[in-house]
């Protein structure tokens, strides 16, 4: 069964969904979020039962904010278990510590993070919220200046997202200091089958500005990174996998290449694929692949024989955030025409109430390897010029 949430869902997933009769759970939310007709909405004492009927029930949300509904109403099973198990950075780097036992970490409480002995924690290290969502709040450290910016900037930066995401979601009273790892970023959309296999459904690698960004803005896919992280990226998850025991169950994985080839996981995202429904459109939108129906099914998809014949060719993402530095209250207009005129082959275009949330939209794009410049330049903008401003 599946949950659906805010912010957002996509048409492809509404016609996903009742296309193939996915029993969708009928949540208070899920009512308001404009499901076609003709989808199978189950109540959700029904799937109360089916939790109760199922060992390892198939469960899917398209938002963490269906957390809580889990947290409250399964507390007799061991899926709010498993969530918090990835879901809480400390538990996680735990869980994992037999895998990197030279990993640095620590927890400490907000209310702390001015009288830590800032000499024992070795440089340079990534702050980040303990319970948090995608890349918001996430801050890398290499000097003490550094460190005494950052806490002004969590302080600031912490009022207008309280009310975006409920506590389970994104919690700034705790936070985790990890050691940076230096390298290239990958996510990977995956689940853990009937019998605890991991199937990869999508690989994207991470591109960023400089060192120091944390920004989502791009991620990209192509024959050649599937390729040439498949086999490794699977025996990466199964180490994890057997460490959590997990089953019918999809995760969004974010992790680094270190310079020293070793792959290290930033974090796990249970019970869903990427948020905002992108990373698994983009591989359907790219090689016809649906995550939703690979996971509901329990298919594995024949990657070599998928990705025949998209040589030269990423495939990309792009999440139109305001990074423009203007309060969202003085833009009247964001361009999008004049956005898409800077892309060879638009895909898809979605908007975004950039009213309510923190981005303008999402793009989806198709690029030939000598047209790189077009995916590097929307990476180093800020997004200002397609957006008009009161005067």
């Amino acid at each position: 069964m599946f949950f659906v949430d805010k912010p957002y869902i996509s048409e492809f997933f509404k016609a996903t969904v009742r296309d193939n009769a996915i029993p969708v759970v009928g949540t208070d939310i899920a009512q308001k979020m404009n499901l076609y007709s003709g989808t199978n909405i189950i109540t959700e004492e029904r799937a109360i039962e089916i939790v109760k009927e199922l060992d390892n029930p198939t469960i899917y949300t398209t938002s963490e904010n269906s957390y809580h509904w889990i947290s409250k109403h399964l507390h007799f099973s061991d899926i709010p278990e498993k969530i918090e198990l990835f879901k809480n950075k400390l538990k996680f780097r735990k869980l994992t510590q037999s895998i990197f036992p030279n990993f640095y970490f620590r927890e400490i409480p907000k209310k702390d993070l001015k009288r830590i002995e800032f000499d024992k924690i070795p440089l340079p290290f990534v702050i980040k919220p303990t319970i948090g969502i995608e890349s918001q709040k996430i801050y890398k450290v290499s000097s003490y200046s550094e460190w005494l910016k950052t806490i002004d900037l969590i302080t600031k930066e912490i009022a207008p997202t309280r009310n975006l995401y409920p506590e389970c979601v994104l919690n700034t009273n705790s936070f985790m200091i990890e050691e940076y790892i230096d390298g290239e970023e990958f996510a990977v959309d995956a689940y853990y089958n009937s019998i605890g296999e991991p199937v990869i459904l999508g690989i994207f690698k991470h591109l960023f500005s400089s060192a120091n960004s944390f920004s989502d803005r791009v991620y990209c896919s192509s024959k050649e990174i599937i390729e040439s992280n498949l086999d490794e990226f699977t025996n990466f998850l199964e180490k994890i996998g057997n460490l959590a025991r997990v089953k019918n169950f999809p995760v969004h994985i974010e992790l680094r290449r270190n310079n020293n080839g070793i792959l290290l996981p930033i974090e796990v995202n249970p019970i869903r694929f990427g948020g905002f429904c992108t990373t698994a459109e983009l591989s359907f939108l790219a090689y016809g692949i649906n995550p939703y129906l690979y996971f509901y099914y329990q298919k594995k998809p024949d990657w070599y024989k998928v990705i025949q014949g998209q040589e030269r060719k990423l495939f990309s993402m792009v999440i139109l955030d305001n990074s423009s530095g203007k309060n969202v209250s003085e833009i009247t207009l964001f361009n999008y025409d004049k956005l898409l005129e800077n892309f060879e082959k638009p895909i898809e275009l979605r908007r975004i109430d950039y009213k309510q949330y923190p981005i303008f939209g999402i793009l989806f794009i198709e690029t030939i390897e000598e047209n790189f410049m077009e995916i590097k330049n929307i990476i180093d903008s800020d997004l200002s010029e397609f957006i008009t401003v009161n005067r």
